[in-house]
């Protein structure tokens, strides 16, 4: 009979190949800044006549491979900046 504490992760071949990505093109590493954004889109102020009403809070760490795609988006600009010299202040 299987422990509660033995849970099983769906996402760990996920997260796996996520941290396995390995960025030696520049073009995948623009195109990695470009799809990823450097905040959480979701994020929002409702505001009604210069009023806020409700604040929604950033969702993007409910998401189980938050982690691996942030990483990978770091690892992305690290690559640009250290390997390429490129200045990677537009996707900050």
């Amino acid at each position: 009979m299987p422990n509660a504490n033995n849970k099983i992760d769906l996402f760990k071949p996920l997260r796996q190949w996520l941290d396995q990505i390995k960025i030696q093109n520049s073009k995948l590493a623009h195109l990695i800044c470009k799809l990823i954004p450097a905040q959480c889109p979701f994020e929002r102020d409702v505001v009604l006549f210069g009023r806020k009403l409700l604040h929604i809070p950033p969702m993007c760490k409910l998401n189980p491979v938050y982690e691996q795609v942030v990483s990978l988006r770091f690892r992305a600009l690290c690559y640009l900046a250290d390997e390429c010299g490129e200045d990677v202040t537009p996707y900050c």
